[in-house]
């Protein structure tokens, strides 16, 4: 599931998607409720000379988690951070200020007619086409609570970064070989069957001898290079330990359910169908007496739906008039005023239109209600004690720092005050420390320390530290006592592997005899084909593997392959068929497949760009406000 959720995820925000469109993520259907105005006119982070506020991040990635809400239904608070959600909406949030602070610098700016254009263009504010009218652009904002100027400052954001990346492709191009090899890539397949052996599911008789494992390291010592570690002393404390020592009152929970009541409101739900029936080149009258004929069999208890499907001549007359529980935004300002007006289960009567007559019924109508305080309890302790467990940890964290600048000594300061020091063992750079640290940032700061030296508060998911460094080992050839376990674990791999091997030659040596899918259920291997394998595809167990892809394309048909290595073992192939592509096919969709190659080859310069952009600018995060609002926004998908 997480999986194909990352999958989906990725697809989500290819670089030009994400400067772009993101602009307008907030534009509609903020969530709303609160951080406080503390909070919200905090900075997060500084990109260049530009101040991110913590109001703005909220916003984005409150809206971000709504989205995927509705296309996950298992989003939850695990699944949000292990897809690294909050990293992505704040990367997309500097991304947009480095290309605009680089398009200020590069003097690109966009017209009063082009952002005219922008608007007429947009498909929201089109219908059958052409452009809907400004009256009616404004009345949709005002439905949608967005001021016409915060949406036009958006759209004037949108084009200028939209000509910054013409401007900064425009040199990309492609040559005609690349793009035959890729047309290649993307429309060429073969036809597969394979078995695969994995190393895991080998069990070795016999526990190798110590001599063994010695000699292998001998022979083997330029393998086992130690990376440099580092080891401290900390304290940290756990804000999920920390709720233990939480009491709510009845009154704060009162009290914040009537701050943030917005959050806690079901939006009105009004489902509608409707009948249209245009002028076109008949004469109003008869388009009207047509229409009244229809409603007088509505009224005489003739199905509505049936009747819109053989009679209306609209976009949504193939789904019997039904136009759900959004599209319907999208019509008539006077159609929108007469859906106000009726009731669940109610017909309209006649709306004549300008270009047509319409009929409406009203198939849900639920208005906009606050869920009751003993419905959303709960989720409302939830949401505190995890705020008061990050502040009390805060607050503890905050002394035990100051203390252990005084002592010099985290140890010392620590035994003062009654709190557990721990020590973090030899870490690597990065390296997680699985029940408090699963980011890697106790670890990532220790490098950052001089010896002695006493860090700043250290936020995670988990909770928040403070760390000393007391030792330093530098990256050095490994003697055999410290590497032995790494020695041990790769001789064993080495060992399954030649024993997946044998296995794999032996199940070969029998094609001729046997089917395949015979020989993997006599060898203990994995049976599986794929229809329609392209270079560079994922492939079951094994992932992308080139060897896989050359012989895919280059081994006779019926062949078996020579046992190929990756990472858990070895797989064996057979070609059953191949669809190949000649020259002709390639000319015949050159201009499309020329387009979407640059379009990619634009794409991955851009992100090259963004690496370089990002240094020369500067950026600086606040890590720990920025953990402070996720926790505050997570909190509320713990129970989902």
């Amino acid at each position: 599931m997480l999986k194909a959720m990352r999958k989906n995820v990725k697809s989500l925000a290819p670089i030009l998607w994400i400067v772009i469109a993101a602009f307008i993520i907030t534009i509609f259907a903020v969530w709303g409720g609160g951080l406080g105005e503390k909070k919200a006119a905090s900075t997060i982070a500084r990109v260049g000379k530009e101040k991110i506020s913590a109001n703005l991040y909220s916003q984005n990635l409150r809206q971000r988690l709504e989205t995927l809400k509705r296309e996950f239904k298992e989003l939850n608070r695990n699944f949000i951070q292990q897809l690294n959600i909050p990293q992505q909406v704040l990367e997309q949030i500097i991304q947009q200020s480095l290309l605009l602070q680089l398009a200020q610098d590069m003097g690109i700016d966009a017209t009063p007619e082009e952002i005219r254009e922008k608007i007429m263009s947009y498909p929201v504010f089109q219908k059958d086409g052409k452009f809907i009218g400004f009256e009616e652009y404004k009345r949709i904002l005002d439905w949608n609570r967005t001021p016409v100027s915060q949406f036009e400052q958006s759209l004037r954001k949108e084009i200028i970064i939209d000509k910054l990346i013409k401007a900064l492709t425009a040199g990309v191009t492609a040559t005609e070989e690349e793009i035959w090899q890729n047309y290649k890539k993307n429309n060429e397949s073969a036809k597969l069957e394979y078995v695969v052996g994995e190393t895991e599911k080998i069990e070795l008789k016999e526990e190798p001898q110590p001599e063994e494992i010695l000699a292998y390291f001998e022979e083997n010592k330029e393998k086992f290079q130690t990376p440099e570690k580092r080891e401290g002393v900390m304290v940290f404390l756990k804000t999920d330990e920390l709720k233990n020592e939480i009491e709510l009152e009845d009154s704060e929970i009162e009290k914040y359910y009537k701050d943030n009541l917005s959050q806690f409101k079901e939006p009105e739900r009004v489902k509608l169908s409707r009948i249209y029936l245009p002028y076109e080149d008949k004469e109003k009258e008869l388009v009207a007496a047509e229409a009244k004929n229809i409603l007088d069999k509505i009224q005489k208890g003739e199905d509505f739906s049936e009747l819109a499907k053989k009679h209306s001549k609209d976009e949504k007359a193939k789904d019997s008039g039904d136009w759900g529980l959004f599209d319907w935004k999208r019509l008539s300002s006077k159609e929108q005023k007469e859906i106000e007006k009726l009731a669940s289960g109610e017909n309209s009567d006649l709306i004549e239109l300008e270009d047509g007559v319409s009929l409406l019924k009203i198939t849900e109508k639920k208005p906009s209600l606050a869920k009751p305080l003993s419905d959303v309890k709960e989720r409302i302790t939830t949401i505190l004690k995890d705020q008061k467990a990050r502040e009390l940890a805060d607050k503890k964290i905050s002394n035990l720092e100051k203390g252990a600048r005084k002592e010099k000594s985290v140890d010392i300061a620590a035994q003062k005050i009654g709190l557990k020091i721990r020590q973090t063992g030899l870490l690597e750079e990065g390296q997680e420390i699985e029940d408090i640290d699963p980011s890697g940032s106790i670890s990532q700061t220790l490098f950052k320390l001089k010896e002695k030296e006493i860090s700043s508060l250290v936020y995670t998911y988990k909770g928040i530290g403070v760390v000393q460094l007391k030792k330093i080992v530098s990256s050095h050839q490994g003697n055999f006592e410290e590497v032995k376990d790494e020695v041990k674990k790769e001789f064993l791999a080495k060992k399954k592997k030649g024993k997946v091997f044998e296995r794999m030659e032996k199940a070969r040596s029998e094609l001729k005899r046997k089917d395949l899918e015979n020989l993997a259920e006599k060898y203990d291997l994995i049976y599986n084909t794929a229809e329609e394998h392209k270079r560079g595809q994922y492939l079951g167990i094994i992932g992308e593997n080139s060897e896989v892809d050359r012989l895919a394309f280059s081994l006779p048909l019926e062949q078996p392959s020579e046992p190929v290595e990756f990472e858990k073992g070895y797989v064996l192939i057979r070609i059953l068929g191949r669809k190949e592509v000649t020259r002709q096919d390639f000319k015949e969709s050159k201009k499309k497949e020329k387009d979407n190659f640059l379009e990619a080859k634009k794409n991955k310069f851009l992100q090259s760009y963004m690496y370089k952009l990002r240094a020369e600018k500067g950026v600086k995060i606040r890590y720990e406000l920025f953990l402070k609002i996720n926790a505050d926004i997570l909190s509320r998908f713990e129970g989902e």
